[in-house]
């Protein structure tokens, strides 16, 4: 599926993080009550608008994987485009098979529109079977409602 290509709103840019960034990448990570235990902050981008970081994101590398993770929009900024703009770039961004997880159908809905298939955890590759492991165990346990995506899109073959 092909995203029409999206740009930033005035005053806004897109950089890699630097690690005068990381309490602001902490932040959005934790208003987002996402996983703050993995945040390496050379492996983030942020969008920076009016001089405040309002949204960032991170590919993690794994052996024959990457994860796209902790993508955050503040709250403030929502609605305007940044999420997926952020997601574009971290898709072109990746070198190898693209997986990332999600909690609920709603989210799940988002990464579809750029080419993400909900897969099962058996599909995944087993590096990102082994970071994702406990997230399937409360999935099955139904504590969460999470869904394993694959990028389908991708140049790179299926795991």
């Amino acid at each position: 599926m092909k995203q029409k290509d999206l740009s930033l709103p005035t005053g806004c840019t897109l950089r890699k993080a630097t690690s005068a960034d990381i309490w602001s990448i902490r932040w959005l990570v934790l208003s987002a009550k996402l996983d703050p235990t993995q945040i390496r902050w050379q492996q983030f981008w942020v969008i920076q608008c009016n001089g405040q970081i309002v949204a960032c994101g991170q590919l993690r590398n794994f052996s024959g994987a990457q994860e796209l993770g902790s993508l955050v929009v503040a709250s403030a900024w929502r609605g305007r485009g940044l999420g997926s703009f952020l997601t574009q770039h971290l898709i072109h961004s990746a070198t190898q098979p693209l997986y990332l997880e999600c909690l609920g159908q709603q989210l799940a809905e988002f990464y579809n529109r750029f080419g993400f298939v909900p897969v099962c955890f058996r599909d995944l590759a087993p590096s990102i079977q082994a970071k994702f492991r406990l997230s399937e165990f409360a999935r099955k346990l139904r504590i969460v409602p999470v869904v394993f995506m694959h990028y389908q899109d991708s140049v790179f073959p299926s795991s």
